[in-house]
């Protein structure tokens, strides 16, 4: 396919780094996945279908702010401001790797962060519930930004540093110090980083979504921040 996904580093082999899992087989759910249907649940799910002129049409840049390492394959997605059990994991495992991120900004905002595990385009969508709510209400599964900036990370920051306070003062310096978005190594000389991001209009309660294969393995991570309106980035008044 190509377009935009390709242009951001989405293609097989572009960059040694992008796709290089430690094990030739994907790694499974823990948990029975949430079946969804169409994208109409969400509609801004249906921007991975436009091409490059579509996105620029409709007023969405594509941003790529580079690549994430997941020794685990297990993602947090957090306010790294919120500190404790305020830093959910997902129930979803993938292939321990390192994998490109990029943003969709609209109207000078962040309006959704994507993490593109394998190319080609989702046939089937599920919400992305995290551990501590799977058996829950599944709309229980949102993540709370209460400083304007989210991040994902490898479960293996959390152990990164021997004191918990020391990863809070870490994570704090970096949220305070970017604009827009950055990537940064909690260790000088240790590959492992975060990724930090502003969230569309500001605080509130975002949601993500798992984008699938035929088979069912994941193929891209959607947080959605709100800014955009049935995949469109044009305010209301301008779509018409």
């Amino acid at each position: 396919m190509s377009g935009w996904l390709e242009r951001f580093g989405f293609a097989l082999g572009r960059g040694l780094r992008i796709f290089r899992p430690t094990d030739s087989v994907a790694a499974p759910s823990p948990e029975k996945s949430i079946e969804w249907g169409p994208p109409s649940e969400n509609s801004n799910l249906g921007v991975f279908a436009l091409s490059e002129a579509e996105m620029a049409k409709r007023k969405i840049i594509v941003t790529a702010i580079g690549d994430l390492e997941l020794p685990t394959g297990e993602i947090i997605a957090c306010d790294p401001l919120i500190t404790g059990l305020e830093r959910p994991v997902f129930s979803r495992k993938v292939r321990p790797g390192c994998y490109p991120i990029t943003l969709l900004e609209a109207q000078g905002r962040v309006a959704a962060a994507v993490l593109r595990f394998d190319t080609g385009l989702p046939v089937r969508w599920e919400l992305a519930a995290f551990v501590r709510d799977v058996g829950t209400s599944s709309w229980k599964s949102g993540f709370i930004v209460d400083d304007n900036v989210a991040s994902f990370m490898d479960k293996s920051i959390l152990t990164l540093m021997s004191d918990p306070e020391e990863l809070d003062g870490y994570l704090a310096d970096v949220a305070c110090s970017f604009d827009r978005f950055r990537m940064d190594n909690p260790v000088d000389g240790n590959p492992l980083n975060i990724a930090m991001f502003d969230t569309g209009w500001g605080d509130g309660n975002y949601y993500s979504f798992w984008g699938l294969d035929a088979a069912g393995e994941p193929l891209v991570l959607m947080t959605d921040f709100e800014v955009l309106e049935n995949a469109d980035g044009r305010e209301s008044n301008q779509s018409n």
